[in-house]
């Protein structure tokens, strides 16, 4: 298997795997793989050339980057490192809020530095916008942090158009981390073209909605997502059975035609898909053997486009927390 590189950005830019792995779901919120099966899929990732892995403070909370930092003791030279703050959490998980100030910055940055056990981090974003922060505060004091060399590129995370235009006049940016999927369309109307006129990259996250294209059920964290509840998870499901028809027809499994539909439609952007284990890695990774032609993107769209799916991809006071969404 040959991984291919894409590169994040022109304006800061930076090589990655075309695939990167997202750790998430190693520590929380999805069910947990116990720590060695953890550490034995990121291995194999890195083995296989999967570079790119993208981590939190609050998974865990605060776990799930002393995790990665176990699994990259020894091979940091071979990873490209992704982290963010700003989701405040306190030890035991209950929810602060989010805080973008500079001096959380400088704080959150030093103590993820010592969770990953590494002295830089490749990439650094706020997870989400801080609404009484301006952005070029929060920007402002990553790029202290990247004069210092503890910061190589700063990135953002589910943010508008506008907040995009702001934060890059501040320091150059790397990348934006995006929901995007071929049921979650919206960042094609105004963030892609944002991004492309400011010189950064996206890396893609729930390109595979969550489990709701691979026929995941809802419970635990899914309970909280309105395309798994009620009615609306009843109509989903029944769409999704298509695309799963679809699928087998086509000899793909449903999370490779989901990744390989993003790899066709955005050949600049790089997925970010989580696994918490080897065979859900090495599932993932067929995606990467088998690209999709303009016809087959279209196919698989007309077999389950965008309205198939009843719900909006959060509730609603998440939503209050997505700035891309204005």
């Amino acid at each position: 298997m040959t991984i291919q590189q894409r590169t994040l950005g022109t304006t800061s830019p930076l090589t990655v795997s075309a695939l990167g792995l997202g750790c998430m779901g190693m520590s929380e919120f999805y069910g947990t793989a116990d720590e060695a099966t953890a550490i034995d899929t990121i291995h194999r990732a890195l083995d296989l050339g999967v570079t790119f892995l993208d981590t939190a403070d609050m998974y865990g909370p605060f776990t799930n980057e002393q995790l990665v930092g176990k699994a990259i003791a020894g091979r940091r030279d071979e990873v490209q490192l992704a982290t963010k703050f700003g989701n405040e959490r306190n030890p035991d998980g209950s929810w602060v809020g989010i805080n973008g100030s500079p001096d959380y910055v400088r704080r959150a940055c030093d103590a993820s530095l010592g969770r990953l056990g590494v002295d830089h981090l490749d990439v650094y974003r706020p997870a989400r916008l801080d609404p009484n922060v301006p952005i070029e505060d929060t920007v402002g004091a990553i790029a202290d942090l990247v004069k210092g060399g503890y910061v190589r590129h700063i990135g953002l995370s589910e943010v508008g158009p506008e907040t995009l235009r702001r934060a890059a006049k501040v320091h150059p940016l790397c990348d934006l981390q995006i929901e995007y999927a071929i049921v979650t369309l919206a960042p094609e109307k105004a963030i892609f073209p944002t991004l492309a006129e400011l010189g950064m990259s996206a890396t893609l996250y729930g390109v595979l909605s969550r489990g709701l294209l691979t026929g995941a059920k809802s419970g635990g964290a899914r309970a909280q997502f309105p395309r798994f509840m009620g009615e609306m998870g009843e109509r989903n499901a029944a769409a999704v059975t298509r695309f799963h028809a679809f699928a087998a027809e086509r000899g793909f499994t449903p999370a490779q035609l989901s990744v390989a539909w993003v790899l066709a439609k955005q050949p600049a952007l790089v997925p970010v898909v989580g696994a918490r284990t080897r065979p859900q890695l090495i599932d993932v990774l067929g995606a990467l053997d088998k690209p999709l032609s303009p016809a087959d993107v279209a196919a698989v769209e007309a077999i389950l486009p965008e309205d198939a799916i009843a719900g909006t991809r959060y509730a609603a006071p998440q939503m209050k927390m997505l700035d891309s969404e204005l």
